[in-house]
């Protein structure tokens, strides 16, 4: 079965493409998801707040350190971030020239920043593209939702205008029109949109009057919200668009890719399987094109979107109206 398709400009071998994740921190573990049968990864984040320390470090030690040989004690450590913006490059190319699969370089940040002069060096050291996770958070009663989404927008031009490379964006569900901010996006160049970015709210310690992190993978439930909007953006949009958070199985991908995904990113489901889940669910989904009559995946991919399913409607209201009145009690 041929399971190709066409990501961010690269025809990958199938749409399968680790998430930014733990496991791709160790070249070890890349190689193998990648002979597990991954067509893609996207190494962990490089935060902004690393840039920004790193830094801060810089300054401080040419400060302190004013020319004597032991002044590199004095260099701060970064508390709770695993690495640093030079560790990160070392690590980028060490894992382009241990796997021949597409190597996605990261960047989480806030504002424009640092982005730009990373994002550079990210292509110097061998990127063959950039996920900028954008996790915005507005908290400013006086920033308006326009102002979120220009900063968006600011943030992937700013970096597009700096690398040659292909640059997605991974966004929030939460934007008032996502339509709109991903035409804006289109605009400027963006090559890709990921869909979307898994917030990890904190838990409250009620007893230590305490503010704590909580992790929880995925499940299958979130990929509905992943659906829609997939829907919605491959019917007006020329754009690669990417799946992530909720695929867990075979039938969850062919449903990102039937609704138009060109690749879905898994990483709750080989955090809980491991690397061999990709095969299994490679396999799951050959079989279950060849029983459907398919003969490729390209074949199928987008025959959900707005503007080819019969009722586009149930994307939007109909299902909830739906719902409301299927209830029993």
């Amino acid at each position: 079965m041929d399971l190709k398709t066409t990501y961010l400009g690269f025809e990958l071998k199938n749409p399968i493409v680790v998430g930014a994740c733990p496991m791709g921190t160790s070249v070890d573990s890349i190689r193998a998801l990648e002979a597990a049968g991954a067509a893609a990864i996207v190494l962990p984040s490089l935060f902004e707040e690393e840039i920004m320390a790193a830094a801060r470090s810089a300054m401080e030690m040419e400060s302190a350190g004013a020319g004597f040989a032991e002044a590199g004690s004095y260099m701060p450590n970064p508390d709770g971030y695993h690495i640093g913006p030079g560790q990160y490059l070392d690590h980028l190319k060490a894992a382009k020239d241990a796997v021949s699969m597409p190597i996605i370089g990261s960047l989480n940040g806030t504002s424009v920043g640092g982005w730009t002069n990373y994002s550079k060096k990210m292509e110097s050291a061998g990127a063959d593209a950039l996920e900028l996770n954008t996790y915005l958070l507005p908290f400013d009663a006086d920033e308006t939702g326009a102002e979120v989404e220009q900063r968006t927008i600011d943030i992937v031009k700013a970096v597009k205008d700096t690398v040659s490379i292909p640059v997605s964006v991974k966004l929030s569900p939460f934007f008032s029109s996502l339509p709109n901010l991903a035409k804006r996006l289109e605009e400027v160049g963006t090559d890709g949109i990921v869909m979307f970015n898994r917030f990890y709210p904190p838990d409250i310690d009620i007893e230590n009057l305490d503010v704590i992190p909580n992790l929880r993978l995925s499940t299958a439930d979130e990929l509905r919200l992943r659906l829609r909007w997939l829907a919605v953006l491959s019917a007006q949009s020329k754009m690669s668009l990417s799946a992530t958070g909720g695929a867990h199985s075979a039938v969850d991908v062919i449903k990102a890719v039937m609704c138009g995904a060109h690749s879905v990113q898994l990483v709750s489901a080989l955090l809980i399987h491991g690397p061999d889940h990709i095969g299994r669910t490679l396999e799951a989904m050959s079989f279950w094109l060849t029983d459907h009559e398919y003969q490729s995946l390209e074949q199928m991919q987008g025959s959900l979107s707005l503007s080819k399913v019969e009722n586009p409607k149930a994307f939007a209201r109909a299902n909830y109206m739906k719902m409301l009145d299927s209830w029993e009690m």
